[in-house]
């Protein structure tokens, strides 16, 4: 019977069932609790010294566990709660290899021990990045070690081969280390992979092991394996193999906490930088274990290490660090007579700025031609998924590295605005986080706040401000950056109106120091140039206290609708960090302002645009195509750039009757009208006087 993995093409792979070729014998005994409540012995248990067993399960060759719990002969979850610092899985398999075994340990990725196990239920999604992973095994492609990087990927969900491209060296064609979940329920995979702790990285990126096919509800043949499978799948996806193995368990620990911390970072957070030029970073807790008699912090930056401690039940560092180009990492440390332990390590926590990039498709800004991954940067973070699955989005609660080619994935933030950051990074040296609430084809109502439940994780706005909450940074964002209007059909009234609703909301939840940018679209709907009426309004909400208008055109890369990376997206992100960078970070305005017209006033038979701003302008030959002239039978016949800010269009006849001028630019290249950093002349329509 066919498997459906992929929601989104639709991928079918008809399922193969691998028979046991001959009777093996057991790793060890089936796991049964005794009655003191322990577990079973396992391979690991000399490499789980220090651990309790918490979770064990005898693997069967098929489950349908899909909104069920699996059936563990031990279960301590609910004794257990919150009071764990570390967590560790071992997995036994024994079939035509031999006894095969692996232990892996991290650091928590859930406070409640009732998430650690198989997920089997909506909204269950674990999706990221771990530090100080420890592996064991007898298995030789696993690699030993303490101190790796890892990847979780663990969901009841079917799943895509697509990649978020938070993992170096991860294909976006195979099923492995870095796959997308969909939102359909039913096939499940529970995975822990090794992989490079930076991006990009030399080293490859592999499984450690994986046990999927679990939430599938027909009860088809379980699909695991300790390493990377040699055949088929790398991920173990599809491989229906559980019937190949005579055992199959599943055993979870917990290291129990000595410390409970109630304040601290995340890896790879981003915390807004404050009027001092850096971040207050809190690290606050109790300790739980009569053990401890000390309680240190140790940050960690650039080979420089400063010590906090406290012999206090109750303790609260509050170190800064500095907003720039250094990550820092904070080390809790727990101490007593004959006990020393490292008890939370939080890495590459940076001080900075945060930008929120909302809209539609052109603020997706996927890779439609060309890409831009040579634009990130381990200074560029994001938070969460734009996807706009509630449950998907809902359990995506982790800061991860920005990335401009793909879209409603983990760190998703667009191309446009990774060239921005990366500009911003390299020019003033500090870091950004970009928060993508994207969602193409959607006209402004759909991005609207619901009053009466501004969280409101069913719509789009809640998904995003739930983000913006739990990253801590809703009330500290510097700009806000909106490309909408294609879907708005050249319905002025109505997006104006929805417009100004968001501004107000906005403004109450992101904080008084927001800036706000409102890119004039290239045309409304998509392909058409001639309908001026919104792009028009959204010309003059560059007049409202707060807003600045941006153009989208002398951007050459254009298919109609949306931009290529190289002539589209680059561009923008270019003239984008422009303003920015004359507003926000005291860089120049000259040649930074869009041309943007104050009136335009007749003299025989020529028609003067007088400029809001004096730059000097580049005229390319053939741009008077794009203007229109009405109230009379006439046509412009060509421009030039005067100085003091003026544009001059000679008309084929005397300007007699003329009543208006309109310049509605065009898709696709060139010519254009455009200042010094190749940005071009807003769209208007003006009354000539």
């Amino acid at each position: 019977m066919p498997r459906r993995v992929n929601a989104g093409s639709i991928v079918t792979i008809a399922t193969t069932l691998i028979a046991t070729t001959a009777t093996l014998q057991a790793v060890v005994a089936p796991a049964v609790a005794t009655s003191s409540g322990q577990s079973a012995a396992t391979s690991c248990d000399t490499a789980a010294a220090g651990f309790t067993p918490v979770l064990q399960l005898d693997i069967p060759q098929q489950a349908g566990w899909l909104n069920e719990t699996p059936p563990y002969s031990l279960d301590r979850t609910a004794e257990i709660g919150a009071n764990f610092d570390r967590v560790g899985y071992c997995v036994e398999l024994n079939g035509p290899d031999g006894p095969q075994w692996v232990w892996t340990a991290m650091e928590p990725f859930s406070s409640d021990a009732r998430r650690i196990g198989l997920p089997t239920r909506p909204g269950e999604l674990v999706r990221q990045r771990v530090s100080d992973l420890d592996v064991q095994s007898n298995v030789p492609s696993v690699t030993s070690g303490t101190g790796q990087t890892g990847y979780l990927e663990m969901w009841p969900n079917q799943y895509q081969e697509s990649a978020s491209t938070q993992v170096s060296n991860a294909s976006p064609i195979t099923f492995d280390v870095d796959d997308n979940p969909t939102s359909p329920l039913g096939y499940g995979s529970f995975q822990v992979a090794q992989i490079g702790p930076t991006r990009p990285s030399d080293l490859a990126a592999k499984q450690v092991f994986a046990i999927n096919t679990f939430t599938e509800s027909d009860n088809s043949t379980l699909s695991l394996g300790i390493g990377t499978s040699l055949t088929g799948q790398p991920d173990w996806t599809f491989a229906n193999n559980a019937n190949r193995y005579s055992q199959r368990r599943f055993t979870a620990y917990v290291r129990t906490a000595v410390v409970a911390l109630s304040e601290s970072p995340q890896d790879r957070q981003l915390i807004p930088r404050d009027a001092k030029g850096g971040s207050t970073v809190p690290v606050a807790g109790r300790v739980t274990d009569p053990r401890v008699r000390r309680v240190q912090l140790r940050v960690t930056s650039n080979g420089h290490t400063d010590t906090y401690s406290s012999t206090s039940s109750t303790f609260r560092f509050t170190p800064r660090i500095k907003a720039g180009l250094q990550e820092y990492s904070f080390e809790v440390r727990a101490t007593g007579p004959g006990f020393d332990r490292v008890v939370a390590r939080r890495d590459s926590v940076v001080s900075g700025d945060v930008y929120v990039v909302q809209g539609q498709s052109n603020s997706e800004a996927a890779k439609y031609n060309g890409a831009a991954n040579v634009e990130e940067s381990e200074y560029l973070r994001s938070y969460g998924s734009p996807t706009s699955d509630p449950s998907l989005s809902g359990a995506d609660r982790v800061w991860h590295y920005a990335t401009g080619d793909v879209t409603n994935q983990s760190g998703s933030i667009g191309q446009w605005a990774i060239r921005m950051g990366r500009r911003i990074v390299d020019t003033y040296k500090v870091p950004v986080a970009l928060v993508n609430g994207a969602h193409g084809g959607q006209p402004i109502s759909f991005f609207q706040r619901n009053d009466a439940n501004p969280d409101d994780v069913t719509t789009n706005y809640g998904r995003l401000r739930q983000r913006l909450s739990a990253a801590g940074v809703i009330g500290q964002v510097r700009g806000v950056l909106w490309y909408q209007g294609e879907s708005d059909n050249d319905n002025a009234a109505v997006h104006i109106a929805g417009f100004t609703a968001l501004l107000q909301d906005w403004r109450s939840d992101f904080g008084s120091s927001a800036r706000y940018y409102v890119y004039q679209v290239r045309t409304s709907p998509c392909g058409n140039t001639t309908a001026m009426s919104l792009r028009e309004a959204q010309r003059e909400l560059g007049d409202t206290a707060g807003v600045t208008v941006l153009s989208t055109n002398g951007v050459s890369g254009h298919d109609g609708c949306h931009y290529a990376y190289l002539g589209g997206y680059r561009d923008l992100g270019d003239h984008t960090f422009a303003v920015l960078a004359r507003d926000l970070y005291g860089g120049t305005a000259v040649g930074v302002a869009p041309p943007n017209p104050s009136r335009v006033s007749a003299s025989g038979s020529q028609l003067v645009v007088q400029l809001r701003s004096s730059d000097v302008l580049t005229v390319d030959a053939g741009v008077a195509a794009d203007f229109r002239v009405d109230g009379a039978a006439v046509a412009v016949s060509s421009v030039a750039y005067q100085a003091g800010g003026k544009l001059v269009l000679t008309l084929s006849g005397p300007a007699t009757g003329v009543t208006a001028l309109t310049y509605q630019g065009h898709n696709g290249a060139g010519p254009w009208i455009a200042n010094a950093t190749g940005t071009g002349l807003l769209a208007f329509t003006l009354p000539v006087t």
